[in-house]
């Protein structure tokens, strides 16, 4: 009975849980479609979290793709060519990289750096009042501080997820290029042929949304933060 009880609190906590956070991105999302949210200190905010969150991690972004493209691209290059799949070349990569990897290290990198930092800050916020100060100022919080953060997220990881691909699939190409002498014209022209329309969209949308609640769960329980 005590392990019925205790699995029967866990379970409806995970579900209170859920449930507010769901609640909190409808909030959210009604608030983003909405023009007068965009004020110049809301527009201030957002230019500078994509900085911090996009812009700053270039370096190793690109250094992390280029390595990892270099070296598992150009290995996928050689085996599939090895198992005479020459032909599917181009549709193996698109939807593998494009698709499934360059999203999950996008929004692995990211969460990693800047939710945490979200979530930090939201909390010491709660923690040192400093939301009952811009209440005071009659400062829309969700606003100035949620909404730039989290469409700073969803922009940053599909801009992200899109350089890592090109990234990732060039450094490929040069590396077969250079270690297994492959063609870089047939190579290319595989991958070309092989976009769809309807893969960018997926990808798009996939990130979208992985953007979105990567920086919402971190507000959402930064703001679970107690000042007592």
């Amino acid at each position: 009975m005590v392990g019925i009880e205790a699995a029967g609190r866990v379970g409806l906590n995970m579900y209170r849980s859920l449930r507010d956070t769901l609640a909190f991105a409808g909030l959210v999302l009604a608030k983003v479609f909405r023009r007068r949210t965009y004020n110049s200190a809301t527009k201030q905010v957002l230019t500078n979290q994509i900085y911090f969150t996009a812009v700053q991690i270039l370096p190793l972004f690109l250094a992390i793709s280029a390595i990892f493209g270099s070296l598992f691209i150009g290995i996928v290059f050689q085996i599939i060519k090895e198992l005479g799949l020459a032909e599917l070349l181009g549709r193996v990569l698109m939807g593998f990289v494009v698709t499934e990897l360059a999203p999950f290290m996008t929004v692995l990198l990211i969460a990693l750096r800047s939710s945490s930092a979200i979530n930090a800050e939201i909390a010491v916020m709660i923690v040192n009042q400093g939301m009952r100060t811009l209440e005071a100022f009659n400062i829309d919080i969700i606003d100035y501080l949620f909404i730039p953060r989290i469409i700073n997220g969803v922009i940053s990881v599909v801009l992200l997820s899109g350089l890592l691909s090109i990234v990732v699939l060039a450094s490929g190409i040069i590396f077969s290029k250079l270690i297994f002498g492959m063609s870089l014209e047939v190579d290319s022209n595989a991958l070309l042929n092989s976009a769809v329309f309807s893969d960018i969209v997926v990808v798009v949308l996939k990130c979208s949304t992985f953007g979105f609640f990567i920086t919402l769960i971190p507000i959402r329980f930064g703001l679970g933060a107690s000042n007592e």
